[in-house]
């Protein structure tokens, strides 16, 4: 992989958790002896932002002191936002590899259309820079990322010693245990589970109606090569994604079918 003129890789950090989070500082942690590392992240927690941009309204961007001796800018933006507002108004530059996460939560199967995370990591390989999004399958502020930043830092070491497609994006997902029950990494692919949702309809104290959204997990896929699979057996999850949505087979179909004239 391409290096900064220093020798040393640049390496932008982002976030959907906000600035402050541990899995953002545990990410910092993990990497931060692999290269300059710069944090661009937002103010706030931007969880299911998807790939949301600001239109309509300024954005808001100020160094911070959240980090020892790293670079740190928090924005008001969505975790997209971050990623362009670093490449043009903090590195002026394109970085040689975007990290989002750690993220509080799974980010597999589904989730990943959802994910802050793995959108801010999408829209840096939209841009041509090799990114990776993290996620620790624990939702607590006080989570053990003891494993994740073990796993985090030996993915990113490899990736920056290797010529790698400047497309690259890899969803990560760590399960929540401890490092030595572990079994390793597994390459896999996006399992079809999603949540089947509801909304709970509940009155406010003016007796106005409001829903909150809930849902149960529920696994299509019985294969033992998705990431499913692989984060309930303990291991740690990869899987290569793309931005082209394109359905390949499909397309092949209708055009032989002749369908639309």
């Amino acid at each position: 992989m391409a290096k900064s003129k220093t020798s040393q890789p640049v390496i932008l950090i982002t976030n959907d958790d906000g600035i402050t989070a541990p899995g953002i500082r545990n990410l910092v942690d993990a990497v931060k002896d692999l290269g300059k590392v710069v944090v661009v992240a937002p103010d706030k927690p931007q969880s299911g932002m998807g790939h949301a941009i600001t239109i309509g309204e300024p954005l808001r961007m100020h160094k911070v002191d959240v980090f020892d001796g790293i670079e740190s800018w928090q924005t008001s933006g969505t975790p997209v936002d971050c990623v362009k507002l670093a490449v043009d108004k903090v590195l002026h530059r394109k970085p040689d590899i975007c990290l989002s996460g750690i993220n509080h939560g799974a980010n597999h199967s589904i989730n990943v259309i959802y994910s802050g995370t793995m959108s801010a990591a999408m829209e840096a390989s939209i841009e041509s820079i090799p990114s990776v999004g993290f996620s620790l399958l624990d939702f607590s502020v006080d989570a053990d990322f003891t494993a994740a930043r073990f796993y985090v830092h030996q993915i990113v070491s490899a990736l920056l010693k290797q010529k790698i497609d400047k497309h690259l994006l890899l969803n990560v997902n760590i399960p929540a245990v401890k490092k030595e029950l572990i079994k390793g990494v597994k390459i896999c692919h996006q399992a079809y589970a999603k949540y089947d949702e509801e909304f709970d309809e509940r009155s406010d104290p003016q007796g106005k109606k409001y829903y909150w959204l809930t849902g149960k997990f529920v696994n299509f896929d019985k294969s033992k090569e998705t990431d499913v699979w692989a984060l309930k057996n303990n291991y740690v999850s990869v899987v290569p994604v793309q931005f082209d949505l394109t359905n390949y087979t499909l397309k092949k179909q209708l055009e032989k079918k002749k369908l639309f004239k």
